[in-house]
Parts: structure tokens; sequence; C-alpha cells
């Protein structure tokens, strides 16, 4: 507030509600786990990447670039994201650990690879990835 940054302030509002609402929905604890928080800022950050995609594609880079603004700055609260290559490394070894042979397996190897990699790709990027590997 004192630095007059108004995308940040906005950002950090985003993410104090998304929190509070998590916090607050029936059957949920007082305190979100480190993983529940890990989980709420990336779909976050899903969430402003898709609306700028949508707002590019529709022209108006005027809305798109608040909301990039804002992706990039909850994504400091997240941990380093993997290159693909780093990705491709770890989905090949899920494979040979599982045994996995084609499209059917695909569910299984999603699993586990998202286990390993919780914040630190998106779900997009490691299914691209797996499906590569599998056909």
């Amino acid at each position: 507030m004192k630095a007059k940054d108004a995308v940040a302030l906005e950002s950090l509002r985003a993410i104090k509600s998304a929190i509070l609402i998590a916090q607050t929905q029936s059957g949920a604890s007082e305190t979100l786990s480190a993983e529940e928080e890990l989980k709420l800022l990336q779909k976050l950050v899903k969430q402003r990447k898709d609306s700028a995609a949508i707002f590019n594609e529709q022209g108006r880079t005027d809305l798109a670039d608040p909301e990039l603004a804002q992706c990039a700055i909850i994504e400091k609260f997240l941990p380093a994201q993997l290159s693909e290559d780093e990705i491709t490394v770890v989905v090949s070894e899920v494979i040979g650990q599982t045994g996995a042979s084609g499209m059917k397996d695909m569910g299984k190897v999603m699993g586990l690879v998202s286990q390993k990699l919780a914040g630190q790709s998106d779900g997009k990027t490691i299914s691209n990835i797996v499906r590569s590997q599998l056909t």
C-alpha cells in the first residue's frame, strides 16, 4: 500500500480472499495445509492465465495485461516451476517404474507424476508430456 503498487495490492487481496473463502467453507479446518495453499495459488494463477488468453483472443490487451501482471505476482509465492526437460525426466522415471505401455495407463502415470511435482508444474504441461511419452 505504501509503495502505491496497485497490481501487487490487488493480487495480495485476491490471495487473502481465496484463503479466507477456503477456510470458511463447510467442512474445512481452521488452517490450510501447505499443500492446500499451493493448490489454491496454482488455481489463482491458472484462472488469470486463462482469462488473459481469452482477452487476447478477443483483442482486449487492455484487460489481458493486468491479469498477466497479477499472475506474475502470485507466481512469486509458488515454488520454482520445472522446465519441460525436467518434467520429461520425471515422467520417464514413473513410466519405467509402473511399466505403463499405452494410453490406458495415462491416469496412473498422471497421478504419480502429479504427486511428485506438486506445485512445481501445472497439470496441462504434465498431461501433454505424459501423452507424448505414452503414444
